[in-house]
Formats: C-alpha cells, structure tokens, sequence
C-alpha cells in the first residue's frame, strides 16, 4: 500500500499537487487519547461558552472563504461558485446551534406527583466517516452538533480531499482553543479501511457517522453492531421526484433541472429517477432536453454549469452504468458519451424508456444524469417511486398540496419530501433515510440528540 495513499488531485488538470502519508498507528492512538482526554474536560464546559466558539467557528469560515473554496474546487472539480455556497450554508449550522436553548438539553417532568428530569448528556469520542462530495458541510453538519452534545470529533475523510480534511481540523483548533480544554477537540486522520474497522472497535470510540455507499454502510453497522456502539448511517439514494397528472410544468422543470445537476449531479439527495404521469411525459421530456442542453461544462473555476465528476473511476463508472442501462432497455435522448477533452467531465445526460427492468432503474447514478419514467396513472407513479431499496428523499409535484401532502405523509416512503420545489438539506430539520439508505438522523434537534445519552433522573 503506498505512503501517499491520501493525494490531494486535481479532477480538471489530471494533475496531483499534493501528496499526504498515512497517519501512523501510534500517532492514531496518541490521537486517541488525546481526544478522550479533552472529551471529559469539553463536557464540562458551559452551553453558552461552546456556543461562543461556534460563532467563532462561523467567522473564520467567512474569513477563509475564497481560500477554502479555491481547495474545494481544486480537489473535487465542483465549480467555485458553488463550493463558496457550500461554506456559506456551512454558517448556517453554526447560527442554528448557537441559537438553541439549554431546554433542548434536560426536560423537567412531573410523572406520578415526583419530579423526574430526561437530561442528555455527551458519550464520549465520535469516528466521522464523511464523503467528498460535499468536504466541507458534510463533516460540519455531523460534528457541529455532536461537539455542542459535548463529544469530541475523529475525522476520517474521503482520500481524494485530505486537504480539505486538515483545512476542517485548523477551523477547529482556531475556534475551539480554549485555556481550559488541553487538547483539541477536533482531530483528522489518514488511515486505510482496514484502520478504520480497528477505530470502530477501539474501546475509545463510542459512536460512528458514515456517509458513503450502501456496502460501506452495511459493514460499518456489521462491525458498530458487535462493538455495541450507535452509528448514524446516510447512504444516498435513488431519489424519484413524481410529477402528478395535475402538476405545473414549468415549476417542475426548473426545479428537476436544478436537483438534477447541482454539484455536477453529485449529491445523495438530487433527483435521480422523474417519474411523470404519461400526460404530461412528452412535454416535460422535451423540456429537461431543452434546459439540459443549454447547461455548459468547463473550467470549474470559472464560470460554467457543471465542473468535473470528482475521480476518474467515478466517471466511467458512471459511464458504464449508463452504457448497461441501454443495453437493457433505456433510450439515450441526450450526452452518454465521455468528452475528448481534459479532466472527468461527464456531459448532462437524458435516459428515456426506463422501466423497472432496466438496469439503471434502483441505482444510483452519482452524476448528471437524468432517468425519465412514465407512469400511467398517479397511483403507478407512486409504487414506481417506491419500488426501490433506497429511501432517502423525493419530491412531488401537484396543484393540490393537500393532495400531495397525503402522499408525502403516508404513501410515499422515503425519509424527506419537497412538494413543489426540489428537495434540500437544511441545518434546522432533521435528515436522513429509510432502507438501504440509512438510518438516524443529521441535523435539527434530532440530530443533536443522536451521540447522547438520555438519561432519565427520578426523585423520590
């Protein structure tokens, strides 16, 4: 296994431009120890005083902004307006946590005439294990919450951006330093999967968040389940945005398009499968063509649509998946093809005649890559929606919200639901999935409680 295992390289030039060692293992357990340590003293400090280092935490994300960006970009081809967005939305997770108040932290009730007190309280030291599509917002949106509990935080990132992995680790130690605590709270490392199975059953270790694939989650849970430890499972999705035969096409369009190839298509909740009644297919197939085909791909630094699929594996990964989806079946109506020029760009594409036989159907496609299904009646778009093992997020489009909002609430089974807009994370709600895509939750008060233990106190 080579040293430089964790390489910081750059999806557009094809060029690696920096090169990382693997941490070693004394320095994991150092780590380790380290983090424990400074868990035990975090614990005790006020609500109001972490809360104070989370504002701190927001100001040198604004203050780091372009440079982070810039690394954002360089290491994972999104295009830079966008990586920019995703710090600015990284503040607002600072601002939400650092609004909550100390209720959400112990309940006082009255059971049976005697006082009795629900108090959550931190368990310990918490193994991240984030993904590179979002480098940034998906180790906060995990860690933020679990540090205000009281926890301390191990980074284990995605190999492809080990620099934004140490640039994370310095906003920590910059906004986190305090007298009383001795060491940080916040640690990242460079390690193997098979490092990563012996944290997960290091006595240290109290709980896991995952972000990645269904297999990663499924060995994750296999190895939390015989250590006994909780772990917080998202592991993307096939997501289906449903077009109701009463739907307006026009909104719909704009916001399929918009899930659809946000990120370069690279996003666990961006729509993958638009299920259409078949009254409405031919014109909304002629309208994603059309918007589809007026999106450009370039340069992530400057200003094009869409930037580069982040690894070359990924690319023709995806590329093959849409290659197996033709040969079962799909029409390619658009792109499909890997472009002669420089860097893992991957064109907007359109596949057609999709049917639950086609390969592609329960799959995930990490790229911009758009499945259409027609449905003959609203009932079949609704079991088209669900026949898959994924459960993450959907939308649903229809003039009559109440009638939506029913199929939202008790037919449609997946984790969130956007009616009438595509669907996306926000710090103050809770998020995650069902079936093969997870389980727990992100985020929101729900997300905070996830590393706690609920305590409950009954006096006498």
């Amino acid at each position: 296994m080579s040293s430089s295992f964790y390489q910081s390289l750059n999806p557009f030039t094809e060029e690696i431009f920096q090169e990382y060692t693997f941490t070693s293992n004394d320095e994991v357990q150092r780590t380790l120890q380290q983090l424990s340590h400074s868990q035990k003293q975090w614990s005790l400090v006020s609500l109001l005083e972490k809360q104070a280092s989370l504002r701190l935490l927001k100001q040198e994300l604004l203050k780091n902004k372009e440079t982070l960006a810039e690394l954002i970009t360089n290491e994972m081809g999104k295009p830079l307006n966008q990586s920019r967005a995703e710090i600015e939305k990284c503040t607002t997770l600072c601002d939400f946590y650092a609004g909550i108040q100390s209720s959400v932290f112990e309940e006082e009730l009255t059971i049976d005439d005697t006082k009795t007190i629900i108090s959550y309280k931190p368990i310990g030291v918490i193994l991240l294990i984030m993904p590179w599509n979002f480098p940034l917002w998906q180790v906060l949106r995990c860690a933020i919450p679990a540090i205000l509990m009281g926890n301390t935080v191990l980074l284990k990132h995605a190999p492809n951006v080990p620099g934004c992995s140490l640039f994370i680790e310095n906003l920590f130690t910059e906004a986190f330093s305090t007298s009383i605590i001795e060491y940080p709270i916040f640690k990242s490392c460079f390690v193997s999967n098979e490092t990563v199975a012996e944290l997960i059953t290091s006595p240290i270790i109290q709980g896991v968040s995952l972000t990645g694939s269904t297999n990663a989650g499924k060995i994750v849970a296999s190895l939390c389940g015989k250590a006994v430890k909780k772990c917080v499972l998202e592991l993307g999705g096939s997501d289906a945005y449903i077009l109701l035969e009463d739907a307006e096409l026009s909104r719909a369009i704009d916001a399929c398009v918009t899930s659809r190839l946000l990120n370069t298509g690279q996003s666990c909740i961006s729509a993958k499968r638009f299920i259409v009644h078949k009254r409405l297919a031919r014109d909304f197939t002629d309208g994603m063509k059309e918007a589809f085909e007026k999106k450009t791909y370039g340069d992530p630094m400057k200003s094009f649509d869409l930037g580069t699929i982040a690894r070359k594996d990924l690319r023709d990964g995806l590329h093959s998946q849409v290659q197996r989806a033709v040969e079962t079946g799909a029409t390619c109506l658009l792109g499909g093809y890997i472009p002669k020029e420089k860097g893992y760009f991957y064109p907007p594409t359109i596949l057609t005649d999709i049917t639950p036989t086609t390969s592609s159907f329960d799959e995930e496609l990490f790229g911009p890559v758009a499945q259409i299904i027609v449905a003959e009646t609203d009932e079949h778009a609704i079991e088209l929606a669900n026949s898959t093992s994924y459960g993450l997020g959907g939308a649903i489009f229809s003039r009559d919200e109440e009638y939506a909002h029913n199929i939202a609430l008790n037919f449609f089974h997946t984790g969130s639901v956007a009616i009438n807009d595509f669907l996306r994370s926000d710090a103050r709600l809770p998020f995650g999935g069902i079936k093969e895509s997870g389980f727990g939750r992100e985020m929101g008060i729900q997300g905070l409680r996830e590393f706690s233990n609920c305590k409950t106190i009954r006096f006498s």
